[in-house]
């Protein structure tokens, strides 16, 4: 939480950040009033956090599941080397693929999968493996998210419960 290095947030950004996640929809000025400071305090240290990119997006957060996409699984992706940009962007055209990241270790590239079902499922690996620059994947189905996508904690030190 320390702003010397110019990249923490100081005690009053880690307030604005919680209050902001907790409560996604409140306005400014309904934020200055449970921060007790000036409307345009806080609208100037969220104007400050977006442009250094602290706060990404104000997009609302969906939930695969509730969209019918019941199933996760994460796929491990060996590709041929130099065709890591090919396979990203056959990987981008595929809906149900939520997310992709370039790791070591025994593969190339972690996916995050959303499927309707698990015979859905089947149909989303085979699209995801139309092509010659996949050389391998590995497939694990995720059974519960005991600790879904957070960043808060990072922010505040605490433990944050959901």
């Amino acid at each position: 939480m320390a702003t010397d290095d110019g990249r923490g947030v100081d005690g009053l950004d880690a307030r604005l950040l919680a209050e902001l996640d907790a409560a996604p929809r409140v306005g400014v000025l309904e934020l200055s009033r449970r921060l007790g400071v000036a409307r345009a305090t806080v609208q100037a240290r969220l104007d400050r956090l977006v442009a250094r990119g602290v706060i990404a997006t104000f997009s609302p957060t969906l939930d695969p599941v509730a969209l019918g996409y019941r199933v996760t699984a994460f796929a491990t992706l060996e590709i041929r080397q130099g065709r890591g940009r090919t396979v990203l962007e056959h990987l981008n055209a595929i809906p149900e693929v939520l997310e992709v990241h370039t790791i070591t270790g025994q593969g190339d590239m972690l996916c995050r999968l959303v499927a309707r079902s698990n015979e859905d499922l089947q149909r989303v690996i085979d699209s995801v493996t139309q092509v010659a620059e996949i050389v391998r994947t590995s497939t694990v189905i995720a059974l519960t998210n005991p600790i879904s996508h957070r960043v808060l904690p990072l922010v505040t030190g605490e433990r944050v419960s959901r």
